[in-house]
């Protein structure tokens, strides 16, 4: 798996932030991130990065996961949103290939990649990261297959949920484990798995 009055958006406690501060904590935390990992990575040196002070980001932020969050949820938005108008079979595909190379390939998909490893064994990261992204990103992309389905575009061969994790499941599992994709593995997976008709 927003726009920006997507429901995944989390009101933040205490005062107003200025947004030139709040970009610089999202970038700090997304280049710390990748330069270190996600457990060397700390509110502090965020605060650090960012050139403010470690207070100001916890009147802002209750922890590193939702910095993260927020960095993930608009990193992609940007380079990876959900396509809404009239999906086709073709517009699938090519979310698909985004979706494969931001995983693999963009910085920006590595926070995706640790917030995942992060939920297997952090049961409060977990139940935030599918209440902010997850769930409202999996709606979207439920609504677009079942558009997609509506106007005769593909005929898949499962649920949409199951659909989608299908699709998505071995990009992801490629991404963890840093292995490189398949060519034609997203082509493989929407013939097989959505039965489109003619791009």
């Amino acid at each position: 798996m927003p726009a920006a009055s997507s429901p995944s958006r989390r009101p933040h406690s205490g005062n107003r932030r200025d947004e030139s501060a709040r970009l610089a904590v999202l970038h700090a935390a997304d280049d710390l991130l990748v330069e270190n990992g996600f457990g060397s990575l700390t509110v502090e040196a965020i605060a650090r990065r960012a050139g403010v002070a470690k207070q100001t980001i916890y009147r802002w932020w209750p922890s590193k996961v939702e910095i993260l969050l927020d960095t993930l949820i608009e990193d992609s938005d940007k380079r990876i949103p959900v396509p809404a108008e009239k999906p086709t079979a073709a517009s699938i595909r090519r979310y698909l290939r985004g979706f494969a190379r931001f995983v693999t390939r963009d910085p920006a998909g590595k926070v995706l990649l640790a917030l995942i490893a992060e939920a297997q064994h952090d049961a409060d990261t977990a139940t935030s990261f599918h209440k902010r992204y997850l769930g409202p990103r999996r709606a979207r992309e439920r609504e677009m297959l079942t558009r997609a389905i509506e106007a005769g575009e593909v005929v898949p061969r499962l649920g949409a949920d199951a659909t989608m994790d299908a699709l998505v499941g071995p990009i992801v599992y490629c991404a963890l484990t840093g292995s490189s994709l398949p060519r034609g593995l997203v082509d493989t997976l929407v013939d097989d798995l959505l039965r489109p008709g003619t791009d």
